[in-house]
Formats: C-alpha cells, sequence, structure tokens
C-alpha cells in the first residue's frame, strides 16, 4: 500500500515563494517516479512537474517553468516542490503522485497513486 502524504501549503502573497513537501511509504521509493499536479476550483487536475526515479530527469509545465522546482531525497523519501515568483493563478490544490511501475523513463510517467492534496492559495 502506497501512501503519500503532502504538507507545506498555505497563503502567501503575489510574488511570494513556498515550498510543498511529500513523504512517501510502502514500497522501494527510490524506484518510482514521481510528480505533482494541481486542481484549481472548477478546473480539471494538470501536470506541473515530474522527476524520474533516480532524480536525474525532470519535467514542467510550461506555465510553471523557471519558476518552481521539483527535487527528491531517496535518503528520506521525500520529493519536494519549490515554488518561487508565485502567482494568483497558481492558486490550487497540490497533489503529490508516484508512478505504478518501477524504473521507468520519466517520459512514460504514468501516476498510478495520489495523497491527500494541500491547498496553496496567491493572493493578488
Amino acid at each position: 500500500q502506497v501512501q503519500l502524504v503532502e504538507s507545506g501549503g498555505g497563503l502567501v502573497q503575489a510574488g511570494g515563494s513556498l515550498r510543498l513537501s511529500c513523504a512517501a511509504s510502502g514500497r522501494t521509493f527510490s524506484s518510482y517516479a514521481m510528480g505533482w499536479f494541481r486542481q484549481a476550483p472548477g478546473k480539471e487536475r494538470e501536470f506541473v512537474a515530474s522527476i524520474s526515479w533516480s532524480g536525474g530527469s525532470t519535467r514542467y509545465a510550461d506555465s510553471v517553468n523557471g519558476r518552481f522546482t521539483i527535487s527528491r531525497d531517496n535518503a528520506k523519501n521525500t520529493v519536494a516542490l519549490q515554488m518561487n515568483s508565485l502567482k494568483p493563478e497558481d492558486t490550487a490544490v497540490y497533489y503529490c503522485a508516484a508512478d505504478a511501475k518501477p524504473l521507468v523513463p520519466l517520459a512514460a510517467f504514468i501516476p498510478a497513486y495520489w495523497g491527500q492534496g494541500t491547498q496553496v492559495t496567491v493572493s493578488s
């Protein structure tokens, strides 16, 4: 049973920063690609960023590229999302996700397990 628990959300002014963290348990964390997704009110869940099982490859949505950084610490079973230069349109519930299969290329990442989400609100 894979468990993902996000933390670090909150209220921040536009231009500010937040750091989200996701703690994983239940299997060999270091073998699986991880990602962050978000869902704003009235909108579909969308991809934000992903990182390969080794941490050597990352991908970002165009809307966050250059502002957000995804990282992982396989020794601590955690993945983080550093969010800088936040905008009101970044307001959403942010979800951590894990791939179903180990050791797959990042391009083949398919989220299969989800955390409960953490709210990020950016005020203008």
